[in-house]
């Protein structure tokens, strides 16, 4: 929506069109507003309002060019705008399809800057340092993005950002599995059970292991963006790091990516 307007509330006449989809914390709808298509997201569980309202509440306190635009709450709804382009999930279906033509190595290599962009605002918001929980895999974490009309990524999921304090985070209560999450997210007492009280908790250098793997996905299988790979092999390697601690920060990633694309 590019005029302004105040927060729409309770008394706003919505029409719903279909559902986009449906989760345990949130159904998301198509609706309509005065002709305008929004997206309406209702609360699924009472269960789950904690983690809902933590989404509007870094909605509401984020309100920037990284995330999605907000245009009302009521209750356990939410309104937001809505993005025809869908989630960063269907970012290769289209630049090889219906987008073709404005496909270019520049253009991926400026949206891995896109989101290296967002994870540094993550953590360096003005509600302290963000991590991404709601990342234990590649698709899971590119869901939680939206594809802009103008070709850029926003943020749209912010139920699963937790603060990230002295002691660090842990995200969920239940084990993480797979080479996706950083090493430090992996239960690392083989031999016991999982106990969530004895499970080493961690900070944002997670979301820096996942960059490498977000940007690869992004630059995709043409051979144009291979020598881009390359140059940006050993860099990669460092996010990759089994030492959090030596893992550059998401400004030092964003420095780097830029720095490779003043170089083209």
């Amino acid at each position: 929506m590019k005029t302004c307007h105040p927060w729409l509330k309770c008394d706003a006449k919505i029409t719903l069109i279909s559902t986009i989809s449906s989760s345990v914390v949130k159904t998301v709808y198509l609706a309509e507003w005065k002709k305008f298509k929004i997206v309406l997201s209702v609360l699924s569980s009472k269960e789950y309002e904690n983690d809902f309202k933590q989404n509007l509440f870094m909605i509401k306190s984020l309100n920037r060019n990284y995330t999605v635009q907000l245009i009302g709450f009521c209750e356990n709804n939410i309104l937001t705008q809505y993005h025809a382009l869908g989630s960063a999930l269907n970012l290769n279906y289209h630049l090889t399809h219906s987008l073709k033509a404005y496909d270019s190595v520049m253009l991926r290599l400026d949206l891995c800057i896109n989101y290296a962009s967002i994870i540094n605002f993550l953590h360096t918001s003005p509600v302290g340092i963000r991590v991404m929980c709601d990342s234990n895999s590649l698709e899971k974490t590119l869901s939680q993005f939206l594809i802009t009309d103008d070709l850029k990524i926003i943020i749209n999921d912010l139920d699963a950002t937790p603060e990230v304090d002295k002691k660090g985070v842990l995200c969920g209560n239940k084990p993480l599995e797979g080479s996706f999450v950083a090493p430090e997210q992996l239960w690392p007492f083989a031999e016991q059970k999982y106990n969530l009280k004895s499970m080493p908790k961690y900070n944002e250098k997670t979301d820096i292991w996942k960059i490498p793997d977000i940007c690869n996905f992004i630059l995709g299988g043409r051979a144009e963006t291979d020598f881009l790979k390359y140059k940006l092999f050993n860099f990669h390697k460092i996010c990759k790091n089994r030492d959090p601690s030596k893992r550059p920060s998401a400004k030092l990633v964003l420095e780097m990516y830029n720095n490779v694309r003043n170089d083209l």
